[in-house]
């Protein structure tokens, strides 16, 4: 371990007095130190204890202590003398370092000021140079997994409300591709994977839209695009997707899940704070380098994974710059339906071998999977992120920090698939065509499990997709300490991120009149076909899709607070803030049809096979060869712009606040606690198109919501090891982006298709919440906690499904494909305010160090924890006029969640192997009460790292991610569980090697 610019001599001299002299912190000792100057206290509590406290002049100058009186151990002795002083202590055996507590009423976060020297002092204190007494209590540079974990422990601790922590090197030497997958170990969080990584979190089984991102201390959104349908594609909601960031860019995350009126309103279920590397969090000048070589067992090749980190100082000016590239391949195949819908036979379609009981089921309608498609997503990612921070510390009384951060991320997609969804196809709501089914097995739900046919057009599917998501950040803070009692805090800053698809270019080739048959019951699902797949002389040109996507994010941010210290005990704060938000977006895409009146033939040297794994190999077209020989467009304009895509979101909010801090005692227990009120006016302008009788029409909508929001947070330390936290608030969340849309959205496939409408007028979650927890400290060796929440929201926004004919929609024909009319079925989707929701839920954690095994085991250790969370809402469905609702979990919800890391640590060499569970949850409502409720399986996923110390500052480190290569199970109906999807991205290993300078 190493204490920020405290030098390996001066902890040595502390480390020499007299071992017989250090009181055992388990001992209780008799103290009576009355009131007076911090600095003489300390004096007098290190010459009875014999502990040495290693402090800042500037840190205990001018402070004051009430002293401590009774029997206590060493440790709850000096914690009840920093009460009131805005102080903590962070101890490593018999040495004590002082520093200013983040949490403290009066302090903003903002950089530590060094450490540079010891000087001389009274016996048992050790007062250091170049130190502010506005530095943050996290003075230790993390070294070691172990000790990130104390750090992570101790800011929980100091903390007055829940929160969670990940600090230093947990973040940039666990095996983790990107932020989403540090956080998953966080008790509460889980997250959502795609191809091959971490992407989005549901924070206490509340989805990604719950959950508000802070970067620097400013409100940030990123969205980015996942390669299949069924996970939504274009990612267009508040959701921030942290697979933008690679790990190694952040110092510290925080997790705060209880909420106070100096906060940020929204995010009902919580607060992610994402913090990047200052310069004064160095002692001097530092320089880190990282480079790793990784690969993934469903591709070829190793790719790179670069980090860096230059930082200098120079008196009162700081300055670092840190960089992160990576690149990864990985390829997610299996086999996915498009979806499932009741499907009706035409007579003349059901074949003769058929018994009369499965005819008049077939006639009537039976739930089918849509295209029956093996499928493959081969991904090509690069990631790099740029961060900058410049800091100007002159003194004591005035700090001005500014950060910066890029990034970009890549994608560069093949994505090939093989469907039943020729011109005879298995798609839509009605089978009418040259199809015949001959074999069928239906359950008891009225499912088409497995069946045989003959007539089937088959159909497959190479698509191109080059996206990329850019990512800027500036952000400035500034706090004075006007006086004594007053502080003042600014802050200011501008967000962009801009995702942009250039290129979404699809060939489909057709090949007709098969045999084909399914069977979904398997696990993995399998199809059987009559013509090899392999022939290209089967398979001809159907048709050629291209799109052009774009969405942009802008955040403006303005804030002046201050904090008036009334007493020791008491400050209050207040301030207000400034927020503007703009999300506008659009896509451009056109279908050209080239199988009518027949499909048109190509050269077989313009097709060839799947060029990466796949379940079933088939004919594909060469992307760049056909649309060059058939000359349809790949570049698009405004003329091509799909129908309801191009709205814009615009929210300006003003908002304010008034808070109470406490720090005090009750008895001999230290209470701290804050209770204020928060109010918030935010103006919505909602612009696009909605559908009308007449079409889509151009609209405007403004609207306005506003509220106070009360909170208050106790904790209390009913023994020096043992703290109580009660907080109790109420909380505002904004619809998601999509639902407020003034605007309406197509998709359509063969016989069929879905309209999904957005509703400007939907009101914000309001939530009243309650929660509370018991945290047992075990000095440096482990802490476990047992904590509970429960959330009532007023309303919340739900959805609505029709399946009507297309006629009914009152949308013109014209936005129809080949072959659909308006007698068409189509999924009708809508948010509506429904009823209010609730959620409940339990959250266990333990960490522990096996230091009292013999021998080497004792290098052993342990962090676990385990949620359990229960919630619902009511999903709405009209069926042939009929509206009917059902109670479902909430969407994102895993009843069950554990995270288990077993973990050995010398100082030579160590490993760790983690294992994150989430058990099964729903993604969305159906679209048919027969239908309702699809979502994900259960998931385990299996990390690990060892790494040896080859000499000081220098590592090599081995990674293992995903090493049981889980599979993403996706269903539909959480009645009938019906297979949609089975995929699996490979494992991924990486070796390297991290130096420090």
């Amino acid at each position: 371990m190493k204490f920020t610019g405290v030098s390996i001599v001066s902890l040595a001299a502390a480390l020499s007095a007299p071992v017989a002299a250090y009181a055992q912190p388990a001992q209780s000792v008799r103290f009576d130190i009355g009131a007076s100057e911090l600095r003489a206290a300390l004096s007098q509590f290190s010459r009875q204890t014999g502990m040495q406290v290693v402090a800042a002049p500037a840190v205990v100058a001018g402070r004051r202590t009430s002293g401590v009186r009774g029997t206590f151990t060493t440790r709850a002795a000096l914690d009840h003398m920093l009460r009131g002083t805005n102080l903590v202590a962070t101890v490593r055996g018999n040495v004590a370092v002082l520093n200013r507590d983040r949490s403290a009423p009066a302090q903003r976060p903002v950089a530590p000021a060094p450490i540079r020297e010891v000087l001389l002092a009274e016996p048992g204190v050790s007062y250091v140079s170049g130190a502010s007494s506005e530095a943050p209590s996290t003075e230790i540079v993390v070294t070691g997994y172990r000790e990130s974990i104390a750090q992570a422990q101790q800011l929980k601790r100091s903390a007055v409300g829940t929160q969670d922590n990940i600090v230093a090197t947990d973040i940039a030497a666990f095996p983790d591709l990107n932020l989403a997958e540090a956080l998953q170990r966080v008790p509460g969080v889980t997250i959502t994977r795609d191809s091959g990584e971490g992407r989005q979190i549901a924070l206490r089984g509340l989805g990604a839209d719950f959950t508000r991102t802070q970067l620097n201390g400013m409100e940030v959104l990123g969205n980015t695009a996942s390669g299949m349908d069924n996970r939504g594609g274009v990612s267009r909601s508040r959701s921030f997707d942290y697979s933008l960031f690679a790990s190694e860019l952040f110092n510290r995350v925080t997790v705060q899940k209880s909420f106070s009126a100096e906060q940020d309103e929204g995010g009902i279920a919580g607060t992610v704070q994402l913090s990047t590397a200052k310069p004064f969090d160095y002692d001097g000048n530092k320089f880190v380098v990282s480079a790793k070589g990784q690969t993934n067992t469903n591709t070829d090749g190793v790719t790179p994974r670069l980090v860096g980190l230059a930082s200098t100082r120079s008196g009162d000016f700081g300055a670092l710059v840190s960089v992160a590239y990576s690149r990864i391949r990985n390829n997610e195949y299996g086999y996915r339906n498009w979806g499932w819908g009741l499907t009706r036979y035409a007579a003349k379609n059901i074949g003769p071998e058929i018994d009369a009981a499965t005819r008049e089921q077939l006639l009537a309608g039976v739930w089918q999977p849509t295209a029956q498609s093996p499928s493959s997503w081969h991904t090509d990612r690069q990631r790099l992120g740029i961060t900058g921070s410049v800091q100007y510390h002159p003194g004591d009384n005035f700090k001005l920090d500014i950060d910066a951060l890029y990034g970009r991320l890549w994608d560069h997609r093949d994505d090939y698939a093989v469907a039943s969804a020729g011109a005879n196809p298995l798609t839509g709501n009605t089978i009418s065509g040259a199809q015949i089914i001959r074999r069928a097995v239906i359950d008891d739900t009225n499912t088409l499990r497995a069946a045989d046919f003959t007539g089937i057009d088959e159909r497959s599917e190479h698509h191109i997709v080059k996206n990329h998501t850019d990512f800027y950040q500036g952000v400035a803070n500034a706090i004075w300490d006007l006086s004594d009692r007053i502080t003042v805090h600014a802050l200011g800053g501008f967000e962009e991120s801009k995702f942009a698809q250039p290129v979404f270019d699809k060939v489909f080739m057709e090949a007709k009149d098969m045999a084909f048959s399914y069977d979904t019951r398997p696990k993995i699902p399998f199809n059987t076909y009559s013509k090899a797949l392999t022939d290209p002389n089967n398979w001809a040109l159907q048709r050629l899709d291209v799109q052009e996507n774009e969405i942009t994010n802008r955040y403006t941010n303005g804030q002046l607070d201050a904090a008036y210290k009334l007493d020791d005990a008491v400050t209050l704060k207040t301030g207000g803030e400034y927020k503007r938000f703009v999300n506008s977006g659009y896509t451009w895409a056109n279908k050209v049809f080239h199988n009518v009146p027949t499909v048109t033939p190509i050269p077989n040297e313009l097709k060839h096979l799947v060029k990466v794994d796949t379940l079933t190999q088939y004919i594909v077209g060469n992307v760049d060869g056909v649309y060059a020989l058939i000359g349809d467009p790949r570049d698009l304009t405004a003329k091509n712009l799909q129908a309801g895509s191009d709205y814009r979101v615009e929210e300006e909010t003003w908002a304010g606040f008034v808070q109470l801090d406490l720090d005090t005692e009750v008895g001999d227990m230290r209470l701290r606690a804050n209770a204020g009120v928060r109010y918030y006016s935010t103006d919505l302008t909602s612009s696009g198109n909605l559908a009308t009788g007449a079409g889509f029409v151009p609209v405007s909508i403004e609207t306005n919501s506003n509220g106070w929001l009360p909170a208050a947070n106790v904790a209390l330390d009913v023994t020096p090891d043992v703290v109580v936290r009660v907080s109790a608030s109420r909380n505002v969340n904004r619809p998601g982006l999509g639902d407020l849309a003034a605007a309406g959205s197509i998709t359509t496939r063969p016989n069929g298709g879905s309209l999904s409408l957005g509703n400007p007028f939907l009101k914000p979650y309001k939530a009243t919440s309650v929660e509370g927890s018991l945290e047992w400290y075990m000095d440096d060796n482990g802490f476990a906690s047992l904590g509970f929440f429960y959330k009532s929201m007023d309303s919340f926004i739900t959805s609505s499904s029709k399946q009507i004919p297309y006629g009914e929609t009152g949308l013109p024909l014209s936005l129809l494909i080949q072959g659909q009319d308006a007698n068409t079925q189509y999924d009708v989707r809508q948010p509506i305010n429904g009823p209010g929701a609730d959620i409940k839920g339990i959250e266990a954690a333990f960490q522990h160090d096996f230091t009292f095994l013999p021998g080497a085991l004792k290098d052993l250790g342990v962090v676990a924890n385990g949620t359990w969370f229960d919630g619902e809402r009511t999903a709405f469905y009209t069926t042939g006029g009929v509206t009917t609702s059902r109670r479902l979990p909430l969407d994102n919800l895993s009843k069950w969640a554990f995270n288990l890391t077993l973990y050995y640590e010398n100082p030579v060499w160590g490993v760790r192997v983690s294992d994150a569970y989430r058990s099964r949850y729903l993604t969305g409502a159906g679209n048919a009460l027969a239908n309702s409720g699809g979502g994900i399986k259960a998931t385990n996923n299996v990390d690990f790292q060892a790494y040896v110390n080859v000499r000081p500052g220098i590592r090599v480190i081995a990674e293992g991610i995903n090493l049981t290569n889980e599979p993403i199970q996706q269903f539909a109906s959480i009645d009938a569980d019906r297979t949609e999807v089975y995929t699996t991205s490979g494992r991924t290993f990486s070796l390297g090697v991290s130096a420090e300078f």
